[in-house]
């Protein structure tokens, strides 16, 4: 299974994932044109259909734009069909945010999330392999661990750093919308999470990093101490450069050290 994170952030989120002949894009947040030039960098094929994850713009506000430019169908859950985003679309099609369903060649198993607009988490499973993407949920709630299970490369969202938000410059109802457990992860919520992850994770992507309450360096440092010991390839992903990946490791990656040790890599292409 490939996986390509297309942008990741405020501004706009996508995420490929591919196997066994069939392409998905989970959330189009960024413009058509934009999306297919980074597939054309990366040699991806354009995707057979698009999951949403939730309403938000930054993850809804392009797909009606790329699916009827493709001529692909949007999967979204029961709720987030309702929205006034995509309600009575003739592209979409639902599904439940408990199932499993298919699509292709890839079954897509959803967990509803905390977050303040329906959100789930998938799993993707093809070609013998399992890949998850975990943003935009204020708390980690219980069983996500276990839905993880099996998974072999993890997205998970490590939003902000708790006193870079507090002492920031956004205003107090958003700060506290951002902390709040239907906000996002912070670098130690995402610590636990990473902490209790399934052992067949060999790659970890740390997700949907503020640019204004978050810094790379700080979020890795945070998921190294998590991970540390373990054979994990850690990397974070951005808004700009296209991240390229695969679910079946091409080699053993060393132990991690603690976060005191070396620091975690970033392996990115523009």
């Amino acid at each position: 299974m490939r996986v390509i994170v297309l942008a990741s952030g405020s501004a706009g989120n996508a995420s490929w994932f591919e196997a066994a002949g069939t392409s998905v894009l989970v959330d189009a947040g960024i413009a058509p044109r934009a999306l297919e030039a980074k597939l054309a960098t990366a040699g991806a094929r354009l995707p057979d259909a698009i999951v949403v994850t939730h309403a938000h713009q930054d993850h809804v506000g392009q797909s009606l734009r790329l699916a009827r430019r493709l001529k692909i169908p949007i999967y979204a859950s029961e709720a987030t069909a309702r929205t006034e985003a995509l309600h009575g679309r003739d592209e979409v099609k639902v599904f439940s945010a408990r199932e499993p369903f298919a699509i292709g060649a890839l079954t897509i198993a959803p967990m509803p999330l905390p977050h303040d607009a329906a959100q789930v988490a998938l799993v993707v499973e093809g070609g013998g392999h399992r890949a998850a993407i975990v943003t935009d949920l204020g708390e980690v709630p219980p069983g996500l661990a276990a839905h993880l299970a099996g998974c072999e490369l993890v997205l998970i969202e490590s939003n902000h750093d708790a006193e870079l938000l507090q002492n920031g410059h956004y205003p107090a109802f958003l700060k506290r919308r951002i902390a709040s457990a239907r906000g996002h992860l912070s670098n130690a919520q995402a610590h636990a999470l990473l902490r209790a992850l399934p052992v067949e994770a060999h790659t970890v992507v740390l997700m949907h990093l503020s640019k204004s309450n978050n810094r790379p360096e700080l979020a890795l440092e945070s998921a190294q101490d998590a991970l540390s010991g373990r054979r994990v390839r850690l990397l974070a992903a951005t808004q700009d450069a296209c991240l390229a990946l695969d679910a079946a490791p091409a080699e053993a990656w060393p132990p991690l050290a603690g976060a005191r040790g070396r620091a975690a890599q970033l392996s990115l292409f523009g």
